[in-house]
């Protein structure tokens, strides 16, 4: 399967997509990841991503599309995906689905996590990291508000949607998670 997870930043998309991945026995595609492990590597894409981070920006289309498309070629990613972090815009969705469609293997399910904006900076303050700071939060938030929002209303379109409230223990969201998964997957069949 391929399973995309929106949401804003700290509404659990990592945390439910590890736990997916490992339900679906599936790779899990990271976008934030990629980029922290390019900045702990020193490339130049790493310098670049850490900028726009830190800034509480999103990182420019043409880069994230590239590290996907390549990264999608790897004979691991047959198997099925759990997308977390990307697509964030409707452009980058529009060129997930052109790759998707190229490699033969459609979207299945678009997750969409729902936390109020409280909830969500209290659980990025408490994260603890660096770029972590009340008015970079607010910045992440506005630009999912933006940007990231308006991808609910193109899955929406295409029928792939499916809202998760978000809130209350890992376990209890994973079970919401898990039975929408469970549900588009025996309607396929």
């Amino acid at each position: 399967m391929q399973i995309v997870f929106v949401g804003p930043p700290g509404a659990g998309k990592g945390t439910q997509a590890l736990r997916l991945k490992d339900h679906l026995g599936v790779v899990h595609l990271s976008t934030g990841e990629m980029f922290r492990e390019a900045e702990r590597e020193d490339t130049d894409l790493g310098r670049q991503a850490a900028e726009y981070f830190r800034a509480g920006a999103l990182v420019p289309d043409e880069v994230v599309v590239g590290i996907i498309a390549e990264r999608l070629q790897q004979p691991d990613c047959d198997a099925g995906c759990v997308f977390d972090g990307f697509p964030r815009t409707v452009a980058q969705a529009e060129a997930l689905d052109a790759m998707l469609a190229e490699a033969g293997r459609p979207l299945d399910l678009v997750l969409a996590l729902e936390v109020s904006n409280d909830v969500v900076s209290q659980r990025l303050l408490g994260r603890g990291r660096v770029d972590d700071t009340p008015d970079t939060i607010r910045e992440r938030l506005r630009q999912y508000d933006q940007l990231t929002r308006p991808l609910l209303e193109y899955y929406r379109g295409q029928g792939q949607l499916c809202m998760i409230d978000g809130t209350g223990t890992e376990s209890e969201v994973f079970t919401r998670v898990r039975a929408a998964v469970d549900a588009a997957s025996a309607a396929q069949d």
